[in-house]
């Protein structure tokens, strides 16, 4: 990841965040979502959350969920977020969660 200025970090992560949100109104799942400083969390009928939010001085974006909690950097290259361990896509691990907590496959997409 080469360096980006604090601004266009945050730029990157509003407009994930905003994408995000756009997406969770269309579902056909039932995903409440709120939004406050930054960090979105998604809320699921069975009462579970998912949290995404930035972790602005290391330029990641981290993820916590029922199975854990992840790690994200961008690759500039292709745009998208890869998890510092093993280079799985952001949406990717995502979708899988969302799917796990929703009981009902969810596909976000970048």
């Amino acid at each position: 990841m080469s360096e980006m200025s604090e601004s266009q970090f945050n730029q990157m992560i509003d407009d994930l965040l905003m994408n995000l949100e756009e997406q969770l109104d269309d579902l056909d799942v039932d995903i409440d979502y709120e939004t406050a400083g930054g960090v979105l969390t998604l809320i699921f009928e069975n009462g579970t959350q998912i949290i995404i939010n930035r972790q602005t001085p290391v330029r990641q974006l981290w993820l916590a969920t029922r199975t854990g909690g992840f790690h994200f950097d961008r690759d500039d290259a292709s745009g998208e977020w890869h998890r510092d361990t093993d280079g799985a896509e952001f949406f990717a691990i995502l979708n899988e969660n969302c799917s796990l907590q929703a009981g009902a496959p969810v596909t976000l997409t970048p």
